[in-house]
C-alpha cells in the first residue's frame, strides 16, 4: 500500500531566521550558480538562503516538532506542479513527487499524526527549464538536500493540514551509507566534509543536530535524541 504525503522542501519562513548567506558570494555570482545547482565549483558555498517551516536545528527542536524522524530512500520521482511563465529567462519550472522508501523509523513522537512505515511520497524542488535553450536546471531547497533517487536521507517530519511536511533545513541530512552528511546536497554528491563546510559547521554558535552527528550513523543520532529528552 502507498500512503501519500506531502513535504515542501522550499521551507515557508515562521518566525525562524534564515542561516546566513555570503553577500560578496551572491554578489560574485557564484551563489547564484549553485541556486541553480551548476556544477564544476570547487568550493561549497551552499545553496541559497534557508528558511524553517518549524525550527530544526537541534535534537530538542526534532522532538518537539517532528511527528518521526526516519531514514528513507527516494526510489521514484515524477514532475509536478508545472508553473509558466509568461517572461523572464525560464519559460516554466516545476516540482518532483518523490515516492520514498523507509528504511527505518529511529524516533516516533507521543501524538505523530500518522504511521510513517512502508512507502510514501514527498514534493521536493523540481526543475527550471530555459526559455531560450530549453535546458533543465536543477531547482534546490537553502542549505539542504534536493532528495533524489540513488541516495539516502535522514528526514524529521510532522503532519500538517496539507500533509506530511519536513521541519526545515537543519532536518533533511544527507545519509548515504548510514553516515550523516555524506550523500547528496545541494543537488551535488559530496563527503561529510564538504557539507560540514557547506553548512559552516566551523562557526562556535552552530548547535545544531546535524554537525553533532555528521560523520556518523544512526546510532548517534538516536542517542543524541535520548539525550535530548525523547523517550524510550
Amino acid at each position: 500500500m502507498i500512503v501519500y504525503y506531502v513535504m515542501n522542501l522550499t521551507y515557508s519562513a515562521c518566525g525562524v531566521p534564515p542561516r546566513p548567506v555570503a553577500l560578496f558570494l551572491a554578489l560574485a555570482g557564484v551563489a547564484g550558480a549553485v541556486l541553480v545547482g551548476r556544477g564544476g565549483l570547487d568550493t561549497v558555498v551552499g545553496c541559497g538562503p534557508a528558511q524553517d517551516s518549524y525550527p530544526s536545528q537541534t535534537a530538542e527542536d526534532w522532538i518537539g516538532n517532528a511527528g518521526h524522524v526516519v531514514v528513507a530512500t527516494p526510489v521514484r520521482e515524477e514532475e509536478t506542479g508545472r508553473r509558466e511563465f509568461e517572461k523572464g529567462t525560464y519559460r516554466y519550472e516545476t516540482d518532483r513527487t518523490v515516492t520514498f522508501r523507509t528504511d527505518d523509523v529511529l524516533w516516533s513522537g507521543p501524538r505523530p499524526g500518522r504511521s510513517i512505515d512502508g512507502t510514501f511520497e514527498l514534493t521536493a524542488p523540481g526543475w527550471r527549464v530555459h526559455r531560450v535553450s530549453g535546458a533543465r536546471l536543477k531547482r534546490t531547497a537553502g542549505y539542504a538536500p534536493r532528495l533524489e533517487p540513488g541516495h539516502t536521507y535522514l528526514l524529521a517530519v510532522r503532519r500538517t493540514a496539507g500533509g506530511w511536511t519536513v521541519l526545515g533545513e537543519g532536518a533533511a541530512v544527507p545519509f548515504d551509507d548510514r553516515t550523516a552528511g555524506r550523500g547528496e546536497w545541494c543537488g551535488r554528491v559530496l563527503s561529510e566534509e564538504d557539507v560540514a563546510r557547506g553548512e559552516r559547521f566551523s562557526r562556535r554558535s552552530d548547535g545544531s543536530l546535524e554537525k553533532a552527528v555528521n560523520g556518523r550513523d544512526e546510532q548517534a543520532v538516536v542517542r543524541a535524541l535520548k539525550s535530548a529528552g525523547a523517550p524510550g
